[in-house]
């Protein structure tokens, strides 16, 4: 049995979970989101606590159990309390900016590159530590958009100028050395 996949799921409140079939629908304060799930994985809801079985132990389904527990917990999550995943922009003259609801960066471009965020996705931005919090409550979308914005300047390896996730670490490498003189 997935180690994973076996792990009740409990609702909090405020949550409304609704099942039909292979859909589930979640709703909660941060707002509502749907997904449909393989027919092999069976998803119940008994009095607040969701549980995952699958149909047989073959090896497609066993990987699809804990991926679809980890899925509705995401789902679960998002609505109650939310996502974020926070990016630092390091190097001179490099800042992030507000435009509106819009994210505006100056890093080292001839213009400055402005990211429009999508539905259910806001950005906050800290401009003494050059921060940009990436917010929503779909996990996989605020993933996608900090990824998106990472990739407008990408750290690069020898002074790790760019837009990072925060504690990420840049593999730097040495500079060109010069040719000796005689």
């Amino acid at each position: 049995m997935s180690r994973i996949g076996r792990l009740p799921i409990t609702v909090p409140a405020g949550v409304k979970v609704d099942i039909n079939g292979s859909e589930v629908k979640v709703k909660g304060p941060k707002g509502e989101l749907s997904r449909l799930f393989s027919p092999v994985v069976k998803i119940e809801n008994d009095n607040g606590t969701l549980t995952v079985t699958r149909v047989s132990d073959e090896a497609s389904i066993r990987a699809l159990h804990g991926t679809s527990r980890a899925l509705l917990n995401n789902m679960v999550v998002g609505v109650s309390e939310g996502f974020t995943i926070v990016l630092e922009v390091d190097g001179v003259g490099y800042r992030p900016d507000m435009n509106g609801k819009n994210l505006v960066l100056y890093v080292g471009y001839s213009s400055p590159k402005e990211v429009v965020p999508p539905e259910g996705i806001s950005f906050e931005v800290d401009t003494k530590t050059r921060q940009i919090k990436v917010m929503g409550h779909d996990r996989e979308q605020v993933g996608q958009t900090a990824s998106e914005i990472r990739s407008i300047r990408p750290p690069e390896p020898y002074k790790g100028k760019g837009v990072r996730y925060q504690g990420e670490k840049i593999r730097r490498k040495a500079g060109k050395s010069g040719k000796a003189k005689k």
